[in-house]
């Protein structure tokens, strides 16, 4: 059979009406699992454990040769330098009965042309868990594009290759390695222990790690490193002034970062979580609060003053920001942020509740970090100390919700491209935050930290994903580029220099992490198609221009 025959077939299986209700069925399922990160290891193993059986269903059902297999994570991750750290927790309890899903399809000629090749994907999400729900084409919920949606592509092109191979009489030429791990979100421990596994590594020699890259397939990923800003009294009024500095050390690391796979310079500068406001350091804060107090009821002029300075502090963060009250999210038509703030009497002072747009940091240049913001907003008050004072007596301002006793916590994200040393880049954001405070702040990187990787995008791997792309008319990048955002993909491309490691998927980085998080299920239907494909090509199973 002809290989235009075989394509025809493979796409014909994934256009039929039977593929969506399957893909949705399945990704209902998965997304109904609170996978998110727990403190508890038997919470999180039993959430892992309840994924993995769904997808065993799902893949012994394959009409091919292939092995199933529970592989425990490896505690010898602790001594490797990408290892991301438990704070304080040890692995063997943190990992006990936990491991990563793994499915091997030998292939049955070991020195045909070709390569062996895997496909990696992550079962655990961001905070906080969101049930999911279909809506005609759309699955909402969390982990429905960041990453279950890619899960199930992967899953569906498997099981749409069993069916076509079957009836063609194709053979594997190549290994077919999947892999469904845990613990990307929080550093990637998981695919941590896969890509130190040398024995492991004998079954492949190219990878492609499914994310939320809207179909489009890149040979690199930006980094990051996750920060965390421990402060000291007076705390909230100076983790303003630390926000500043590092938002400018951000700027300035993204003015160095020229590389040919980033034109856009995706170098962001995301801060996450402050006291109990946000739910993940790379999630940009939605929403936040604070309130000033003054000594004496605040006179009638008070109010007026406030709002202006409040609106200085606006109009600064816009300038450099953009307006999203003027910019309407493409998934809803309405404004991404409905106002920027609420302003209202509270007591002998008042309540000031910021509003923003929730979202992946790689998407941070199209949502709203609140976090930023108020920012702003609390350097223009501060500079009006002298004025407010006058009317009031002593003003103070705290964060709402904050322990007064203890330090206030802020953690947030950088980004970087592989112009930046990921070790320069945390002596940098140490530096920025001490130029604000003094040694009223301490800078610790305990959490992910991410390298910056560029691939080859003339490689082999990443022709035949263009090939394969083509073939289902899904148009890509010119010139090919690195993505914006970062996920497993550095591991592998670090451990073993030289290896083919691409990143692809459906779904949009604008809804990872996001309060609205969906995934289209015609995407889901596209990328199984050119997962089936390429995974044909790249063995060397089936030749196709």
């Amino acid at each position: 059979m002809t290989a235009d025959r075989v394509i025809r077939k493979i796409l014909a299986s994934a256009r039929g009406h039977a593929f969506k209700n399957e893909a949705r069925g399945l990704l209902l399922e998965l997304c109904r699992i609170d996978t998110t990160q727990k403190r508890n290891p038997a919470k999180m193993r039993k959430a892992e454990s309840a994924c993995f059986d769904i997808l065993e269903r799902e893949l012994k059902i394959l009409d091919f040769l292939f092995s199933l297999e529970r592989r425990a994570i490896n505690p010898a991750i602790q001594n490797h330098r990408h290892f991301s750290s438990l704070q304080g927790r040890a692995v063997d309890k943190v990992y006990e009965g936990r491991s990563n899903l793994l499915c091997f399809i030998p292939g049955a000629k070991a020195r045909a042309k070709g390569s062996s090749v895997a496909l990696n994907a992550h079962i655990d999400v961001v905070a906080p868990f969101i049930p999911p729900r279909a809506d005609g084409d759309v699955v909402y919920g969390r982990g429905a594009c960041d990453d279950k949606g890619p899960v199930v592509s992967m899953i569906m092109a498997l099981k749409i290759l069993s069916h076509v191979m079957k009836e063609t009489g194709l053979r594997w030429n190549k290994n077919v390695l999947a892999m469904f791990v845990i613990d990307e979100e929080t550093g990637g421990n998981g695919s941590l222990s896969l890509a130190m596994d040398r024995n492991l590594k004998k079954f492949y020699d190219s990878i492609l790690v499914g994310e939320c890259t809207g179909l489009k397939l890149y040979p690199a990923n930006r980094g990051a490193v996750w920060y965390r800003a421990e402060l000291t009294q007076p705390a909230f009024e100076t983790s303003a002034y630390v926000i500043e500095e590092l938002e400018k050390e951000g700027r300035a690391i993204r003015a160095e970062s020229r590389h040919p796979l980033f034109p856009s310079r995706p170098v962001q500068t995301c801060h996450g979580m402050i006291g109990t406001f946000g739910e993940h350091p790379s999630r940009i804060c939605g929403a936040t609060s604070f309130t000033i107090r003054f000594r004496r009821r605040p006179a009638k002029e008070t109010e007026p003053l406030v709002r202006d300075c409040i609106e200085s502090g606006l109009h600064e963060y816009v300038g450099l920001y953009g307006d999203k009250m003027k910019i309407l999210d493409e998934s809803t038509g309405k404004p991404i942020v409905k106002r920027h703030y609420d302003l209202r009497r509270d007591g002998n002072g008042f309540r000031i509740d910021v509003h923003g747009a929730s979202g992946h940091m790689g998407a941070l240049a199209q949502r709203d970090g609140a976090i930023t913001k108020m920012a702003h907003f609390v350097r223009a008050l501060a500079a009006s100390r002298s004025k407010l004072e006058s009317l009031n007596g002593e003003m103070e301002m705290e964060l709402r919700n904050a322990d007064k006793d203890g330090p206030l916590i802020l953690e947030g994200g950088q980004g970087f491209l592989p112009t930046h040393d990921i070790s320069e880049i945390m002596e940098r954001l140490r530096k920025a935050a001490q130029r604000a405070a003094g040694a009223n702040v301490k800078m610790t990187y305990e959490k992910l930290h991410n390298v910056a990787f560029d691939g080859d995008p003339g490689s082999r791997a990443m022709l035949n994903a263009l090939a394969a792309a083509k073939r289902c008319q899904a148009p890509q990048n010119k010139p090919l580029i690195g993505w914006t955002a970062s996920c497993d993909a550095r591991l592998f491309a670090t451990e073993y220099s030289g290896m083919n490691v691409l990143t692809f998927g459906p779904g949009k980085l604008a809804h990872a992490h996001a309060d609205n998080e969906q995934i289209s299920l015609t995407e889901i239907r596209r990328a199984s198609e050119i997962l089936a494909l390429f995974l044909l090509k790249q063995t060397g199973t089936l030749n196709f221009a």
